[in-house]
């Protein structure tokens, strides 16, 4: 039997023969799959059963942690590739990590976040629109703006204060004309701060450059950088820093896994995913010194443009209706396994 051309280009490790080969049922396509969260919930899933289907730039994103599934290095702005990737394959549901996060980078440059995260988006929206009718969108807590109440629940109003946030946000209402219009069903999961790593240290956080507070610190307790800056002393809180609401990276992979379940069910829902507690970034830092056993220098900066002084979310609704519950809530656990995956990566890229 001859086998049929391939129309896309696989990772090396996976190797892509220029073959066509059968559409593969009931794929679950992981947009970003080789970047911080979409690599643990590819993992998860692959563990799970599920097969995967990874696209992937690389432009944040890392070849390395595409150890499961299948990989197509491309971009979203290319909708000759997205249309080829559902005709090729048979999707059942698609989740999207890959978007741009930096809320920074977004104030300084917002027109790169809109194309990114709004119209190469919008290309995929319409790329699956015939054929796929589930959709998980990576949201976040940044909709929300300046909270009025603490913990944010999700009929808090929405008024973001970064272009990133209102990318995120014109999303979501995107989904909801499409969810009307197209018989088209979604799930939108509104994270708070990230953390930790796959416990296994198979994976974990790898940005380059690096932007989120505990890869930060680890790599001034590792020697790679001298301090800690300290962005704002005098905000409305105890210890006068911003109090943030940390997650386990595999907890955010195991509500995905929910949502995907849930979506089954024909319905579309919006969820916050958080602990509930909040800590400050004088409290994290200590943390990390207790468990690395390292001096940290800090140095203390000027508040950073949209960052809000307290951010703690309420997961009630995602606990009720998804049965989802964080394994990891102590906040010791998550940093324990950030430094593991952090001491990892530093022998092996140094």
């Amino acid at each position: 039997l001859k086998v049929p051309q391939l129309l896309c280009e696989i990772s090396p490790h996976k190797k892509l023969y220029n073959i066509i080969t059968p559409r593969y049922n009931n794929m679950i396509f992981i947009v970003g799959g080789a970047g911080y969260i979409g690599s643990h919930v590819n993992k998860l899933l692959s563990n799970e059963g599920y097969k995967t289907l990874i696209l992937d730039n690389l432009s944040k994103g890392h070849e390395e942690f595409v150890k499961w599934g299948k990989f197509i290095k491309g971009d979203l702005k290319d909708k000759r590739l997205l249309a080829r990737i559902f005709k090729e394959y048979d999707i059942n549901a698609v989740m999207h990590f890959a978007a741009l996060t930096d809320v920074r980078e977004s104030i300084q440059d917002p027109g790169s976040y809109y194309k990114n995260n709004v119209k190469n988006t919008l290309n995929l929206l319409d790329a699956m629109r015939e054929n796929v009718k589930k959709f998980i969108f990576s949201s976040t807590c940044a909709v929300y703006g300046n909270p009025l109440e603490i913990p944010i629940t999700e009929d808090h109003p929405c008024n973001p204060i970064s272009p990133y946030g209102r990318s995120k946000l014109m999303i979501e209402n995107i989904l909801e004309d499409y969810s009307r219009a197209y018989d088209f069903n979604y799930v939108s999961l509104r994270y708070f701060n990230a953390a930790g790593a796959d416990p296994q240290t198979e994976i974990g956080e790898w940005h380059e450059p690096e932007t989120h507070l505990i890869p930060i610190i680890l790599d001034a307790a590792i020697g790679k950088r001298e301090n800690v800056q300290i962005f704002g002393t005098d905000y409305p809180t105890p210890d006068g820093t911003c109090i943030r609401d940390y997650i386990h990276v595999m907890d955010l992979a195991n509500a995905h896994y929910k949502a995907l379940r849930l979506l089954e069910e024909d319905k579309s829902e919006i969820f916050n995913l958080g602990n509930g507690n909040g800590f400050s970034v004088k409290e994290i830092i200590e943390t990390c010194k207790e468990i690395t056993g390292e001096k940290i220098h800090t140095i203390e900066s000027k508040k950073r443009p949209g960052d809000p002084p307290i951010l703690i979310g309420s997961s009630k609704k995602a606990k009720r209706i998804l049965r989802w519950r964080p394994e990891f809530a102590d906040i010791k656990d998550i940093i324990e396994t950030a430094w593991e995956w952090h001491q990892k990566l530093n022998r092996e890229t140094i």
